[in-house]
This record gives structure tokens, C-alpha cells and sequence, in this order.
């Protein structure tokens, strides 16, 4: 062979290298997976999420990103910065019909699958003189970081106490971390948290030595904010004892979180999305117990009021959900 032949043959040969990678680059399917703070559930959530989608679905890879919460969550969706985000229905709700904090900026959400129900936590210590909501007046609040859906809660609920947010408190935007702290080093009385059970923040703040928690009943507020909301909420429990020095049951509103895509997600992607994080939900759970309720039982219209994905609808009428 000659030397001339020999590099030509050499060259092809580098560039099938060169092509093949290129193929596998395009095969190569990136899901961003929108989250929350570091504090809260939807991150750690998120993260076993991306795990188990990038394991098993051949050709993704998934990651979690850290984010505001669930109102930064759907603008991403909506601008297509993330394919998947963890959300509180009643912000997905605003998304969609572009009002709130959408005013002029629809996103056309769609749900995937419930999750888990969200329990609304008011969240005090000994010695702040907080027992009740109406306590909360005069007194120095964290109602949740900006771009949460627990701010969005926060102001519904603080509202249905007769309340105002603007007039009545000394108003921060904390996420759940900061808030923990701030409460700690007693430079807020109080904060509002949206979140899962147990939520790691408030289980810092429970154990912290010499502080004792105290958690706020919000239950009896939920009639007042259906009926200018929508059914969205309803009464819930975080039993005694979720908690360290929680020693009676917390009566709560609770908000249901779901998964969400954009509507343009291909159907594909999305059967494949809920197929696995249902059918691989037992890895799920030991990230956070709160997967548990990823079951094709909680799949019901009642559980969202934001339009299914068809992919979603695929899967889950498949498992006989009817939806």
C-alpha cells in the first residue's frame, strides 16, 4: 500500500469516528427537570428523578436544577429552559390561564402526573406569642421566596384570615433554608413553607437545641379560599410528633403538587417520562417517602385542574385510570 492510499484510508476512517460521535450526539436527549431550593422536598425529588430517568430511558440523561420554586419552575417550562418541572397546582393553574404572576404570559402547561399533596406549614417558635393566625399581625413574616408557589399560597391563606400582607406584617421573601435560619436568630417570628412531609428545614429547626417549634393551624381557612380560587385546596394533618417538639396534630390546607411539561413535549417522551417514574417508584421512595403516593390510583381529574398531556393520558388509561 502506498503512503498516499494509507492516509486517505487513515482520514475515512477518522471521519466514521467523527461521524458516528456526532450521531450518538444527536441521538443524545438532555431533560432538564426544574426543582426548588435545597431546602424544601421538590429537589431532592427532582434529583432521584433525573437518576432514575437518565438510567432507564436509553439515550437521556436528566438533571435537576435548583430553582425558586414553582412559579420560576413553569416560566422555564414556558420558555422551554426545562422540559419537566415539579409545580403546586394552583400556580400551574395562574400559568395556564395567564393570570397572578403570568399576567401577559400564558404557559401552555400540561400535567404529567400528580404527585403528592403539599401541606401548608406557619411556622413559629416559643416565645414569639404566635398560636393562631391572627397573631401574625404586627409581626415580622416570611411568606417564601420570590418565584414559589408558597408565596403564591401564602398570600391566599394570609388572606383568609383577614389579613394584609402588605399592611399587617413586616414582610420577607425567604425560601425554607433561610427562613429556618432567620427564625433561629430570631430576626423573623414566623414563615410560611408549602412543602412535603418531612420537610428537612423545619426538621432542623425542630431539633435545633433550646428552640421549641410551634406550627399554626391553617385548616378552617380553606372554605374562603376555594370559593374565590376554585377547588383547589383542601383540609389536611401533619400528625404529631413529623416533627422534633411537635406534639400535637397540625391542621392544615393542603394543595396538590404535579408534574409538568410544556404541551408541545412529544407524546413519546412524555408516555416514557411517566411510565418509568411510576413503574420505578420504589427507587423514588428512598430518596423521599413522600413518593409514595406516585400511584396510578391518585391519577384523577379531582387531583388537577390543569389539562393532561396526551402521553400522560396514554400511560395512565393503559393502567385503567380513565382519564
Amino acid at each position: 500500500m502506498n503512503k498516499r492510499l494509507g492516509l486517505a484510508i487513515s482520514g475515512l476512517a477518522a471521519g466514521a469516528v467523527l461521524l458516528a460521535g456526532v450521531a450518538v450526539a444527536q441521538q443524545q436527549q438532555n431533560i432538564a427537570i426544574a426543582t426548588g431550593g435545597t431546602g424544601g422536598v421538590y429537589y431532592p425529588m427532582g434529583g432521584g428523578m433525573a437518576n432514575v430517568l437518565s438510567k432507564y430511558l436509553p439515550g437521556v440523561q436528566a438533571t435537576a436544577r435548583v430553582t425558586g420554586g414553582s412559579v420560576d419552575n413553569l416560566k422555564l417550562i414556558g420558555s422551554k429552559q426545562s422540559e419537566v418541572g415539579l409545580v403546586m397546582v394552583d400556580a400551574a393553574l395562574n400559568a395556564l390561564q395567564g393570570e397572578d404572576k403570568f399576567k401577559d404570559n400564558k404557559v401552555p402547561v400540561r400535567t404529567l402526573m400528580v404527585l403528592y399533596p403539599n401541606r401548608m406549614h406557619v411556622v413559629t417558635v416559643d416565645g414569639t406569642g404566635i398560636t393562631k393566625m391572627s397573631d401574625l399581625k404586627g409581626k415580622r413574616v416570611s411568606t417564601g421566596s420570590p418565584g414559589s408557589a408558597t408565596e403564591v399560597m401564602a398570600f391566599r391563606v394570609i388572606e383568609a384570615a383577614g389579613l394584609d400582607k402588605d399592611k399587617d406584617m413586616t414582610r420577607e421573601r425567604l425560601g425554607v433554608a433561610e427562613s429556618t435560619n432567620a427564625l433561629k436568630d430570631r430576626k423573623i417570628d414566623a414563615y410560611f413553607w408549602v412543602g412535603g412531609l418531612p420537610t428537612a428545614a423545619v426538621t432542623d429547626l425542630g431539633a435545633t437545641p433550646g428552640v421549641k417549634l410551634k406550627l399554626v393551624d391553617t385548616a378552617d381557612l380553606t372554605e374562603k379560599m376555594n370559593a374565590k380560587y376554585g377547588n383547589l385546596y383542601s383540609k389536611g394533618i401533619i400528625p404529631a410528633k413529623t416533627y422534633p417538639g411537635q406534639d400535637a396534630d397540625n391542621k392544615i390546607a393542603v394543595v396538590q403538587n404535579i408534574l409538568v411539561a410544556n404541551a408541545d413535549m412529544p407524546e413519546k417522551t412524555a408516555y416514557d417520562i411517566v411510565k418509568t417514574l411510576i413503574e420505578k417508584k420504589d427507587e423514588l421512595v428512598a430518596v423521599h417517602k413522600e413518593a409514595m403516593s406516585f400511584d396510578v390510583a391518585n391519577q384523577t381529574k379531582e387531583n388537577t385542574t390543569v389539562p393532561w398531556h396526551p402521553g400522560a393520558v396514554k400511560y395512565f388509561n393503559e393502567k385503567g385510570a380513565k382519564l
